[in-house]
């Protein structure tokens, strides 16, 4: 017979030998546990041991590297070289934690709820402010020598109709607004020290206020604050600064002092319009400061809407 014509015989796969739970956790007949042997489970746990070892060692090694670039008191990066670079943003308070609110304080004054809502905002934020206890700070005027190191008193205490007393103005339909720089560190401030040297468009009144101060106090970012627009600066009259319009050069720099806080500057508004919103801009005036009025992307100023019924 030819091979072609040799019988061939086919085996069919068999099915599998069903395996029950206690079989599956021990099955006396092979020596297995969990479907592996014991000198498997050993080579296993061994592979596993060494790999995550090496994992650990590998990280660590990176994570060393990484902080011994980095030092506990100050950035890496700074100023120019940081992304948050050199030019601070103003900022301001009392700010809605509701959202929706945006940058609008309202209120009406004959409603305790709705002036109480402001007033108690402005005195968490100033909490810190009136917390002294276990800080090293000292009282610092501009004819005094500091070191950079100092950490000189924002003294809350001073800022007579902005005062907490006063209930920062909302009880009587003057209401005050904090402003205060962010913390860039180790960034000095370029004063306008000069009132032959001072820009074009720079207000009026503060041009007459900087004229109007003696020289060892012109060490100051000054501040101002005037209508966004042309119909909000029709209602502008009777704006005071406590405790004064700037804030002072022995604040600088910022160099991460333990208890430091940032200067503030209260800003009332004693002769608002009734149930008129008026926008509200509000600029830091140094050589270094870089200012843009854009709404995307302002610097060197702040907006909000104040609006008293």
């Amino acid at each position: 017979m030819s091979k072609n014509n040799e019988k061939v015989a086919y085996e069919f796969p068999q099915p599998a030998k069903k395996v029950t739970l206690s079989e599956f956790i021990y099955d006396p007949q092979n020596g297995t546990f969990f479907g592996r042997t014991g000198k498997n489970w050993g080579q296993l746990f061994f592979f596993y041991t060494i790999f995550y070892i090496v994992l650990a060692a590998l990280f660590a090694i990176c994570m060393q590297g990484l902080l011994s670039t980095i030092e506990n008191d100050k950035p890496k990066w700074q100023l120019e070289s940081s992304l948050i670079g050199t030019n601070p943003g103003l900022g301001f308070r009392p700010l809605s934690e509701q959202t929706e609110r945006g940058g609008i304080i309202q209120f009406d004054a004959r409603k305790d709820a709705e002036s109480d809502y402001w007033i108690e905002l402005i005195n968490d934020f100033l909490d810190d402010y009136n917390n002294t206890e276990g800080r090293k700070v000292k009282h610092c005027d501009f004819n005094q020598n500091h070191k950079p190191t100092d950490v000189c008193l924002v003294d809350v205490n001073d800022l007579k109709g902005c005062s907490r007393e006063n209930n920062y103005g909302y009880k009587t339909r003057q209401p005050c607004v904090f402003l205060k720089l962010n913390k860039i560190y180790g960034w000095n401030p370029e004063y306008y020290d000069s009132p032959a040297n001072l820009p074009n468009d720079m207000p009026s009144s503060l041009k007459q206020r900087i004229n109007e101060t003696n020289q060892l106090e012109l060490q100051q970012i000054w501040v101002s604050c005037t209508g966004h627009y042309g119909k909000d600066q029709e209602n502008f009259d009777g704006i005071s600064y406590y405790p004064r319009q700037g804030f002072p050069a022995f604040y600088y720099p910022y160099l991460n002092q333990p208890g430091y806080l940032s200067p503030i500057v209260a800003v009332q508004f004693s002769r608002l319009p009734n149930n008129t919103l008026v926008e509200v801009e509000c600029r830091a005036w140094a050589k270094n400061i870089i200012y843009s009025g854009r709404q995307r992307d302002r610097m060197g100023s702040v907006t909000f809407q104040l609006m008293v019924d």
